[in-house]
């Protein structure tokens, strides 16, 4: 069967403001006005000779772009006038952790009101339902995106990033085999004497024996990895941009390293670096065998009652909220469509059971660490955004993956937590279309932060102030760049040496 869609309707995606900046001589003590330029704000990555994300127009004749082709601004929407400072500056990258320069602000783009986005279904296998969206295909002539949610969410949380970039790309979003909207349709190993598990809610997979579809299904990065590879052959049918948050990361780069030619590039976006209790029955046949259950339907009689256990209490709203909470570290960030989209799938027979197989599935064939490794030796670009705020993993992580590939970029974002795409949206986007650009021209555009041509962007790190409106108020996120020269020995040392007293400081009571 092929795909299905329900088209939702199109509204015009388009406002434009008109924006004053001004650049300052970072080398100069006293900072000189060197040159002031009027641009109206259109999407992120429209391209003016200094990239900054904005097309430079003369005043009164800017109109926003799309896909390189013209069209008018927005009627109805008057121009708002905003002013702000661009000041470039560098920083030893040694004392990164703890030196900041004056504030380097850059007023970026919005995001829209509205975009169109599709629905859609693709059965990959007999009974195996692949819920997707998609935006842009209007844009015929531009790059392909692929976003890859993480643990217990699904597409609905790249909402922003379909409506905003699908402005510009061709851009998709899937939910995995057991999340979000692909849950199976038909239980996986029904109760034959009708009977119910987890009080008198009807639950799925709780059964003595599995359906023949189901006898060797198990939710896992293996079968993920799998069910993006056949995604991007038969649904998207070119190579794409994939971009990941956290299990939806590690999912992207083991994509990417087995089979670097459908993946032009990949973007981590606080991935997580590690996945699965229960050893890899490839990897290590013997260790595999002391776990007598890897994930498979139906659950053991031992596993059903743990579970019981653990899905009511963290499939309980109030425990959700504080999850939420736990992860965005804005907590101004309204949340409420991603809070009700969880609790939603949580209510389908088969989330309990899926949940276990998840738990309980094997580790992947292949390592985080083995997937970088893969991915840098077969050229496959990798660009890392990571929330600085994030209580699980942590930017030392993503400098971790830094440190086997220094050739690429890393925006540290704060505030922000474990899932910036969508608590940042703004400038997860900006970035993500600037790295893009990068990699499309092999070099010739200038990533983000390093649009001037004096910047060296193998030795210094950078740290700039984007200011975006939001919700119509004025919001300023701190972002640093960590150029190619990056030493996490010296990175330690500089934290180290920032937490030490000071000299003539004593440090006994």
């Amino acid at each position: 069967m092929g795909p299905m869609s329900l088209c939702c309707s199109s509204l015009p995606c388009h406002g434009t403001s008109s924006l004053n900046y001004k650049i300052i001589d970072k080398k100069s003590r006293h900072p000189k006005l060197l040159q002031q330029i009027q641009a109206g704000i259109i999407c992120p990555g429209s391209s003016c000779k200094r990239s900054l994300g904005f097309s430079c127009q003369e005043k009164h004749k800017f109109q926003p772009s799309i896909g390189g082709r013209r069209c008018s601004a927005t009627s109805g929407k008057s121009a708002q006038v905003l002013n702000c400072y661009v000041a470039e500056g560098d920083m030893s990258l040694g004392n990164v952790s703890q030196k900041v320069n004056p504030a380097t602000k850059l007023l970026i783009p919005s995001l829209p009101d509205e975009c169109s986005i599709t629905s859609c279904s693709w059965e990959w296998r007999p009974k195996f339902n692949v819920y997707y969206e998609k935006a842009g295909v209007e844009n015929v002539n531009s790059s392909a995106v692929l976003f890859l949610p993480g643990f217990g969410v699904g597409t609905f949380h790249y909402e922003k990033q379909m409506k905003d970039l699908g402005r510009d790309y061709r851009v998709w979003s899937l939910d995995f085999l057991g999340q979000g909207r692909s849950l199976p349709s038909e239980d996986p190993a029904p109760l034959r004497n009708g009977g119910t598990m987890l009080g008198n809610e009807d639950v799925w997979g709780f059964g003595e024996e599995p359906e023949p579809w189901a006898e060797e299904l198990v939710y896992s990065i293996d079968l993920w990895q799998e069910q993006v590879h056949q995604f991007i052959n038969q649904v998207i049918g070119e190579p794409v941009y994939i971009v990941g948050n956290s299990l939806g990361g590690f999912v992207a780069l083991c994509s990417a390293a087995c089979y670097p030619q459908l993946v032009k590039g990949v973007t981590l976006l606080n991935a997580t670096p590690f996945w699965g209790f229960v050893p890899n029955a490839i990897r290590s046949p013997r260790l595999a065998k002391i776990f007598p259950w890897a994930g498979t339907f139906p659950l053991p009689s031992n596993v059903k009652k743990l579970t019981e256990i653990v899905w009511q209490k963290i499939s309980d709203p109030i425990s959700i909220r504080d999850v939420l909470k736990q992860v965005y570290a804005d907590h101004s960030t309204n949340v409420d469509k991603v809070f009700s989209s969880i609790v939603e799938v949580t209510q389908h027979p088969a989330a309990a059971a899926s949940f276990a197989s998840i738990m309980f599935a094997p580790q992947g064939q292949l390592s985080f660490d083995e997937a970088v490794s893969r991915c840098q030796m077969q050229g496959v670009p990798i660009c890392l955004m990571y929330g600085k705020e994030d209580p699980w993993v942590k930017p030392i992580w993503g400098l971790k993956v830094k440190q086997q590939v220094p050739e690429a970029p890393f925006y540290e974002i704060s505030p922000a937590g474990h899932c910036p795409h969508d608590e940042v949206a703004e400038v997860v986007n900006y970035l993500l279309r600037g790295w893009i650009k990068n990699v499309e021209s092999q070099g010739s555009v200038a990533l983000p932060f390093l649009e001037d041509p004096d910047c060296d962007q193998h030795q210094h790190g950078l740290s700039r102030e984007l200011e975006f409106i939001k919700e119509g108020s004025r919001k300023s996120v701190r972002v640093r760049f960590v150029g190619s020269k990056f030493s996490m020995w010296r990175l330690l040392t500089s934290i180290l040496k920032s937490r030490l007293p000071g000299p003539g400081v004593s440090i006994i009571p």
